[in-house]
């Protein structure tokens, strides 16, 4: 039995080489372990040998009974940091430090040969034309900290190994072309958001402007194992190095085209070619570079769709990769690169079921919410009460707000019952020296805000006709709705800026969008919290925070009780309005909205007087509300029983299909 040493063999790449190696009949594979971690090789059960270790100690901090075992072993070195976003020292420690540990264990244990998986990065970012298997030190530019550390580990393999040496370099390593398998957002992945908001925006035949790019090397992760394996096991290829590429990359144009196709989204028919930037003056580059204001939207942007600006270089090379070494290890072997339009869509369809960081999956709500104190306004019903469960069922801490003391008590019973943690905190939300002494009490006892979803309202239908007496109306909306909201808002803002961390979520509601007849009152007062979100979002993104308005289509909850028609209407549940806080949570987009909610925008702008006359038609065809004393009035100002407050059947046709819009 020959034994085989893999470092990082629990990782993307080197799961997929022990799985390879497990083939071999003759072969004894042993992974280094922290003792942590030892857990994720269960997978193979007691085909493979844990040894415990630390890729950053030196020697590997491997025991000296584990040294005499391996003595002799092959050793293949895959741990490393393959992350653009990690830092110089994150980078210095696994990719030059640890390869130097490596590289130490396995002169120490006489290996019989050390496989160091390097990367095309080595070129770093800009090299122009062929970049040869036998080139290594050609002057190149190492622009980020990832390309210029595994340089160095390269270097160390090459001059410190006192053993036969292989070196392998793939591309871009994406997921496996046998089920689109991968572990982690990186890469070409980074397109995939861009990819999916155009999808879910404009319809696939529209064309659209975008970058022709350089050569993107993209390699399935299986082909890189396979070939890997392969290679390692061909005896007379000591001293070489190997490119584990594709010999003629697609554009990175072509490349977002492919994922375009996969994801059913419009395609960039018309790309502009990167070498254009040359023709623009170098002052005007240099501007750009300094202009803050440039700067401050490009990171926003970036940030909105969650691709780092070290990704950028990768869609701007121009370096061609030649693999005439690995082509001739290769030969008769089986191992073929198979061209990315055959699995592309298994990549994608992948990514949107378990790689999206905003898809609505529990790895993703808890990841966003575990530990993160929440203040939820309006907490003891409806929309609130089941905010606050879902909140709490992801791992958040819960402050539950509302004037009933004993239905938040409740609320909070089942919530801790389900293993959740929440807190109670009652308070007349109308009433803005008590907000103060609240929110100062939350402070005092959890120490932030890190997301507040002002949700706590009240909403009055009542036609301006019927409200001639009532002013106080007006006033009580617009103190709840509005002016406590906003109380709430500035007392939170201020830890979140300074943590540059933070989310306000506004419980508008698709009244704002489509400004049906009767709610005047409620409408003005959402309105006004609508726009200050709309106004604050510009000021407080570059602080780290976001403030995203949801605008509620009609839900079942108590507040809409006392309209009895509306038994009658289509709506939607608490538990699905809670769905939408979530989905505001994961994205933290500025508006979330219903696909009518945002129809009655686009009409009201396009055709403003064409919105006019179908609510003006709502408003003959809907009752009002009955009063307390039970009489209610149709739209011609006929009284009507309480009890016989019924829905139309022309009513329940305009109810059906604007459906969620409260008439």
């Amino acid at each position: 039995m020959s034994a085989h040493l893999v470092t990082g063999g629990t990782g993307f790449i080197g799961r997929h080489l022990v799985e390879e190696l497990l083939k071999r009949k003759d072969a004894e594979i042993f992974v280094l372990v922290r003792p942590q971690s030892k857990g994720k090789l269960a997978r193979w059960g007691k085909r493979v040998t844990p040894i415990e270790g630390d890729i950053a100690s030196k020697g590997l901090g491997v025991s000296a009974p584990d040294r005499k075992r391996l003595r002799g072993a092959e050793v293949f070195h895959l741990a490393a940091v393959y992350d653009l976003e990690a830092d110089e020292k994150a980078n210095q420690l696994a990719n030059v430090e640890g390869t130097r540990n490596v590289v130490g264990l396995a002169n120490a244990i006489q290996a019989a040969r050390l496989h160091h998986v390097s990367s095309i990065a080595v070129a770093g970012g800009s090299f122009q034309g062929e970049f040869g298997e036998d080139m290594f030190e050609e002057g190149q530019k190492l622009e980020q900290p990832y390309y210029r550390t595994k340089y160095e580990a390269e270097k160390i393999v090459r001059a410190e190994a006192k053993v036969p040496v292989r070196i392998y370099r793939p591309g871009i390593v994406v997921g496996s072309s046998v089920d689109g398998s991968a572990d982690r957002v990186d890469g070409i992945y980074y397109s995939f958001k861009i990819i999916q908001r155009l999808r879910d925006a404009l319809p696939p035949w529209i064309p659209l402007v975008g970058l022709e790019g350089g050569r993107l090397n993209l390699v399935p992760v299986d082909y890189v194992a396979a070939a890997l394996a392969q290679i390692a096991a061909r005896p007379g290829l000591d001293g070489k190095t190997f490119h584990l590429v594709e010999p003629n990359p697609m554009s990175f144009g072509d490349t977002l085209n492919e994922f375009c196709r996969a994801a059913h989204a419009p395609q960039f028919t018309l790309r502009i070619d990167s070498r254009a930037a040359a023709l623009l003056p170098g002052d005007m580059t240099k501007l750009l570079d300094s202009w803050k204001v440039f700067q401050t939207v490009k990171k926003q942007v970036l940030e909105g769709i969650h691709v780092p600006e070290a990704a950028i270089s990768y869609a701007t090379t121009r370096t061609r990769f030649t693999r005439r070494n690995a082509d001739a290890a290769l030969e008769g072997s089986g191992v073929e690169l198979p061209p990315l339009p055959s699995y592309a869509w298994k990549l994608w369809d992948f990514y949107e079921r378990h790689l999206d960081p905003q898809a609505p999956t529990i790895p993703n709500f808890r990841k966003a919410l575990k530990d993160k104190v929440v203040v939820v306004t309006g907490a003891s019903s409806g929309i609130g009460r089941a905010t606050a469960a879902a909140l709490a069922r992801h791992g958040a801490r819960v402050m539950l707000v509302s004037r009933t003391r004993e239905k938040l008590e409740e609320l909070r019973s089942e919530i801790k019952a389900g293993g959740g943690q929440a807190e109670v905190y009652p308070c007349d939300l109308a009433d803005l020296d008590a907000i103060d002494r609240m929110v100062a009490k939350v402070l005092k006892d959890q120490g932030r805000v890190d997301i507040l979803v002002n949700n706590a309202g009240r909403s009055i239908r009542r036609s301006i006709h019927e409200s001639m007496e009532r002013f106080h109306d007006f006033q009580r909306t617009m103190q709840l709705n509005y002016f406590g909201a906003l109380r709430l808002l500035l007392a939170v803002l201020p830890g979140m800026k300074e943590r540059q961390e933070g989310h306000v979520i506004n419980i508008s509601s698709i009244g704002v969008q489509a400004y049906p007849p009767r709610f005047g009152a409620y409408v003005a007062s959402k309105s006004a919290l609508a726009a200050l979100s709309r106004c604050l979002g510009p000021e407080v993104a570059d602080d780290g925070v976001a403030v995203t308005n949801i605008h509620m289509p009609l839900v079942r909850t108590p507040m809409i009780a006392p309209t009895g028609m509306y038994k009658n209407f289509p709506t939607i549940s608490s538990e699905e309005a809670a769905e939408m806080v979530l989905a505001a949570v994961l994205t933290r987009v500025p508006e979330v909205s219903t696909r009518l909610g945002k129809l009655g925008e686009t009409v009201d702008v396009v055709a403003p007087g064409l919105l006019q006359l179908v609510m003006t038609g709502a408003y003959h065809v809907f009752p009002d509300s009955a009063s307390k004393d039970g009489a209610g009035k149709d739209g011609h100002g006929k009284a009507k029983p309480a009890e016989l407050e019924e829905i139309s059947p022309e009513g329940a046709a305009m109810a059906f299909l604007m459906k969620g819009i409260h008439f």
